[in-house]
C-alpha cells in the first residue's frame, strides 16, 4: 500500500481499497465510505486533466454524471456507478437505443442553468490547437490536406457558437455506466466549455475497435440523426462538429506517432455532407 493511498484512507475515513485501474493521470481504487462503495482517484504528476474534470463534475452536481464527493489537488472521491456501460448494448444490436441514452445523458449534463464557470475549464478554441497546428504545418508544406479544410471550418464554427455549456469533452459508450436508483451516469470528463454540439461528436466515432460499425456511412447518418433530434440540434451542425472532431482526433494520433487513419476514414465520409460534394 502506497504512502499516498494510506494518507487518503485515513484523512477521508475510507477503507477496503481495491485497485481498479491505472492510467497516465491517476491510480484508481474502489473504496468503502460510510458503508457505500466509492471511487478514489490518486492523481499522478501529470493529472491536471483530472483536476479540470473535477471542475466540470462539481458544476454538473450529479445531473447526468457521477457526483464528486470530495477532492483536493492530489485526489478525488467519486460516486461509483457499478453497472454496465453501453458497449454491451451496442454489441447485442441495440446501437440506436444506446445513442438515445447518450443523448438523454447529454441533455442532463447540459441542463444546468447557471452561467458556465470559465476559470479552470478549457475552451474549444484551445482544445482544437492540435488541429490548427497540423493544418498550419500542412499549409507550409504545400499540402492541400483535409486538416486545412477542417481547420478552416472549425474556426468558423467556434467563432459562432450556439448554446455554450460546460462540456464533458469525452462522451463515449465506455464513459457512461448505470447505477441503480440514479440511472445512466457519465464519468471521466475533460472539463471543456463551448458549444454543446461538440459533446455528441465523439459518440459517433465509438465504440472503439469496431471500425466495421463506426466507419459505415448509413450508421453515421442514422446515429447523428438520433442525437440531433433528441438534443434539439440541426443535423447539418451535428455533422459539422463530427467532421472537425474526427480531424482533431486524427491530429492527436499523428502527433503521437500514429496514422490517425480510423478518424480520417470517418472524416472522409462526412466531408461531402459538410463542405459539399
Amino acid at each position: 500500500m502506497t504512502e499516498n493511498l494510506t494518507h487518503y484512507l485515513k484523512a477521508w475515513n475510507l477503507s477496503g481499497p481495491e485497485a481498479l485501474a491505472t492510467t497516465v493521470t491517476s491510480h484508481v481504487y474502489i473504496v468503502n465510505v460510510g458503508g457505500t462503495r466509492a471511487v478514489l482517484k490518486l492523481l499522478t504528476d501529470i493529472g491536471d486533466e483530472e483536476k479540470t474534470g473535477a471542475i466540470a463534475l462539481r458544476y454538473f452536481d450529479g445531473h447526468g454524471a457521477v457526483r464528486l464527493l470530495r477532492s483536493d489537488d492530489q485526489a478525488q472521491l467519486l460516486e461509483y456507478a457499478d453497472g454496465d456501460n453501453l458497449v454491451s448494448m451496442v454489441k447485442r444490436g441495440d446501437d440506436e437505443q444506446a445513442a438515445g441514452i447518450i443523448a438523454e445523458v447529454l441533455n442532463q449534463l447540459h441542463s444546468t442553468p447557471e452561467k458556465p464557470p470559465l476559470d479552470g475549464l478549457v475552451s474549444l478554441n484551445r482544445w482544437f490547437k492540435f488541429l490548427f497546428d497540423k493544418a498550419e504545418d500542412d499549409r507550409k508544406a504545400g499540402i492541400n490536406s483535409i486538416f486545412i479544410r477542417a481547420a478552416t471550418h472549425a474556426r468558423h464554427l467556434l467563432a459562432n457558437p450556439q448554446n455554450v455549456r460546460v462540456l464533458h469533452g469525452d462522451i463515449h459508450h465506455e464513459n457512461i455506466r448505470y447505477r441503480d436508483g440514479r440511472g445512466w451516469l457519465a464519468f471521466d470528463p475533460k472539463g471543456l466549455v463551448g458549444e454543446r454540439t461538440y459533446d455528441a461528436a465523439n459518440t459517433l466515432c465509438n465504440p472503439m475497435n469496431m471500425p466495421e460499425l463506426v466507419e459505415n456511412e448509413t450508421r453515421i447518418l442514422t446515429i447523428a440523426s438520433i442525437l440531433a433530434q433528441k438534443m434539439g440540434i440541426e443535423l447539418d451542425r451535428m455533422l459539422s462538429f463530427l467532421y472537425i472532431y474526427t480531424c482533431l482526433s486524427a491530429s492527436w494520433t499523428i502527433s503521437d506517432g500514429g496514422s490517425g487513419q480510423e478518424a480520417i476514414n470517418i472524416a472522409n465520409i462526412v466531408e461531402p455532407y459538410v463542405l459539399g460534394k
